[in-house]
């Protein structure tokens, strides 16, 4: 099968930083299914992992956490799935990505691909959702039916944030408090249903100030927590939840201390990596995601497409993403 693989931690306008490569279809057995890989997106997971994660030994590293696709075989212990369904996933952060023709993944963490969207459309939500959903539900435990509170969402134009406004907004009572800094992407927050765009490039409290906010009962940083957590110290209101995803050289949570703020972070890797006995979370995640698409509640957060899945494109796909400038997800598809 066609792959998109690397030896090296390169950087990305190296050449070999991502090479096409040719290698054997893997064989679904036990709870794997083996999915052929119709469209793909990029996720900052992608270059931290290109840049960092060694190979052992003289194989080549797969990577990619977001596919859409059909299944065309299953292993023996299969039960929720059946060769012909079309699928959407994000993928184990301890196996062979979707950067490949066909790939297995553990059926426990895939689930039906929205029958409304394209291949492509569909691609760029997996990760995220499960990212934000989790986030949301499961760390921050917020309550569905729980009114007159309010979140800040740092960074909520990217990837993660273009979903968890979209859920916070329809699957909660709360104010949505985004922040961007750009009028392209305050505009893209608007449309996705947050009800107040402030400018990260400012001073949180002082925007807060600036339109007369109230303290947020939650706080979730997408990107840039170091820059932003002494500004999040002041402004979240006591005995609020903080919740961050990026990955902060330095992590004092002591400041909170005073505001007896709990501390919660999120990786949606942590269920498929450690076997958990709730992984089948992500199954059901996905499937509720999917009926929300398709009865019109939430939108599919596609930005781009970058065309073909090959190495020349995935490296343009890195390119822009590392610069931070991405609006919606980035999405490949076809070989």
């Amino acid at each position: 099968m066609k792959a998109i693989g690397y030896k090296e931690n390169l950087p990305i306008d190296n050449i070999k930083s991502l090479q096409d490569i040719t290698l054997d279809t893997p064989k679904a057995t036990g709870r794997d299914i083996l999915v052929e890989v119709k469209a793909i997106s990029v996720n900052p997971v992608d270059y931290k992992v290109r840049a960092n994660m060694p190979v052992e030994g003289d194989d080549w590293k797969v990577i990619g956490w977001d596919a859409t696709g059909i299944v065309t075989a299953i292993g023996e212990d299969v039960t929720l799935f059946k060769v012909g369904d079309e699928v959407w996933y994000a993928g184990d952060l301890t196996r062979q990505g979707s950067n490949a023709e066909y790939q297995v993944v553990d059926e426990r963490i895939v689930g039906k691909k929205p029958a409304s969207l394209s291949f492509a459309e569909a691609a760029a939500l997996p990760l995220t959702t499960l990212t934000a959903y989790e986030m949301l539900f499961h760390r921050l435990q917020v309550s569905k039916d729980d009114a007159n509170k309010s979140i800040l969402v740092i960074g909520a134009a990217g990837g993660v944030g273009s979903i968890l406004v979209q859920l916070a907004k329809k699957l909660t009572k709360l104010h949505i408090i985004g922040t961007a800094s750009r009028e392209e992407t305050t505009d893209w927050l608007k449309e996705l249903g947050a009800d107040t765009v402030i400018n990260h490039r400012h001073k949180l409290n002082d925007e807060f100030e600036k339109y007369n906010l109230p303290a947020p009962e939650y706080v979730v940083s997408l990107n840039a927590t170091e820059h932003h957590v002494d500004e999040i110290v002041k402004l979240i209101k006591p005995q609020g939840k903080f919740g961050f995803i990026d990955d902060p050289k330095v992590m004092n949570v002591m400041p909170f201390k005073g505001k007896a703020v709990s501390t919660h972070i999120e990786l949606m890797f942590t269920r498929s990596m450690f076997q958990t006995d709730d992984m089948i979370e992500q199954h059901n995640i996905l499937n509720e995601v999917s009926e929300l698409i398709d009865n019109g509640t939430v939108r599919t957060t596609l930005g781009e497409n970058f065309g073909t899945i090959n190495a020349e494109n995935l490296r343009k796909a890195h390119a822009f993403l590392e610069t931070g400038k991405a609006k919606g997800k980035i999405v490949l598809e076809g070989f």
